[in-house]
């Protein structure tokens, strides 16, 4: 049996994949075709996944983002949002994972004269269709933009919708300059609503972003938190040998890190992929798990990130188990259906994958 195959199979957690950086590349051409958008650089689905890809693989934030400019550009009509978000539970369900929390900013849906409230539900029904069909449970975590100014908004719409499977708030977007304390109101909402908080933060900018995400605004993941490593000590061999106070904090109150490998290499977070902090954090027994981030500008798969993380720090099937556990936990689902994942979906998965492999030797 493969290694590839046994990843595939085994039951897996995503929390930190945006809808809007994972589509088809044959399904922007077609909806493209529809609305007679004419910007994409061609319409043969190979050459515009290889297009996505290059352009996200610049090493800087900026140059990532423009991609989703096409990708946005056919996310403007309810239809399209539907069939994008039921794609995106059947491309999970062929890539093993069991349960997804994706992520998207509502305000980015707008060019055609769609309302918010419209936009959610396009994508829930979606999202809903694609449960009945493939059986993957789901969660949808709202984004606010560091640059705009309607945050606040978008935290009374995940409020709003926390009946219907919206799980969270987040806020992405363009780091530098644009800190998450600006967005204090919107931050305050959530948190007096008793509702739940990850932010993009220590990516593109040091780990003052992660210390306010966490401290200021109420952070209860942290996506990316590579520059983590800013708050460590290391001796010449690279082992941790001192932690500061606030990558002490994260340690001792379980706070989930979202790590995402190939992503951090191509917004430029990460100078190569063997730099990654991951392992230290792993190895010092943060709360990490991996994530996929944006599938289509990083040519990725959850099981893509699993398999790389294997290679490059050689992980077992121990690992990707507790890893994946890790992912559970920090879901922002109520904790008897974390429960049901863990001891009815994964042990039994990754016990029955055991096995196999077991009769396989003998």
């Amino acid at each position: 049996m493969k290694i590839e195959e046994i990843i595939r199979t085994v039951p897996k957690v995503l929390l930190h994949d945006h809808l809007d950086g994972g589509l088809r590349p044959q399904t922007i051409i077609e909806l493209a075709k529809e609305i007679k958008y004419n910007k994409l650089p061609t319409s043969d689905a190979g050459e515009l996944a290889e297009w996505f890809h290059r352009g996200a693989n610049k090493g800087n934030l900026v140059e990532f983002l423009q991609g989703f400019e096409h990708t946005c550009a056919v996310m403007q009509t309810k239809e399209s949002l539907s069939r994008i978000a039921y794609e995106m539970m059947e491309d999970m369900k062929n890539d093993g994972v069991c349960y997804v929390e994706t992520r998207f900013a509502p305000v980015l849906h707008t060019q055609k004269g769609l309302y918010h409230e419209e936009i959610i539900e396009a994508v829930l029904e979606g999202l809903e269709k694609g449960k009945q069909d493939f059986g993957v449970g789901y969660g949808v975590i709202l984004c606010a933009l560091r640059n705009m100014k309607n945050s606040l908004e978008v935290a009374e719409l995940a409020v709003n919708f926390r009946k219907q499977n919206v799980v969270g708030f987040d806020l992405a977007g363009e780091e530098g300059g644009y800190p998450p304390k600006k967005h204090l109101d919107a931050f305050q909402f959530i948190k007096q609503k008793n509702f739940n908080i990850t932010i993009h933060a220590g990516e593109a900018f040091g780990k003052e972003s992660i210390w306010q995400a966490i401290q200021i605004c109420g952070a209860l993941r942290i996506g990316h938190a590579t520059r983590l490593l800013e708050d460590m000590v290391f001796d010449r061999d690279g082992n941790i040998i001192a932690l500061g106070e606030l990558a002490q904090y994260i340690l001792d109150t379980r706070l989930p890190l979202e790590i995402c490998l190939l992503s951090n290499v191509h917004t430029g977070a990460i100078d190569k992929l063997e730099n990654h902090p991951f392992m230290k954090f792993y190895k010092e027994k943060y709360r990490v798990f991996l994530n996929t981030d944006d599938r289509l500008m990083s040519d990725t798969t959850l099981t893509k990130e699993y398999l790389t993380a294997i290679e490059m720090f050689g992980l077992n099937l121990d690992d990707v188990e507790k890893l994946n556990i890790n992912a559970m936990k920090s879901s922002f689902i109520p904790y008897k259906e974390r429960l049901h994942y863990i001891y009815n979906v994964m042990k039994p998965g990754y016990q029955k994958m055991r096995e196999q492999l077991l009769s396989l030797k003998n």
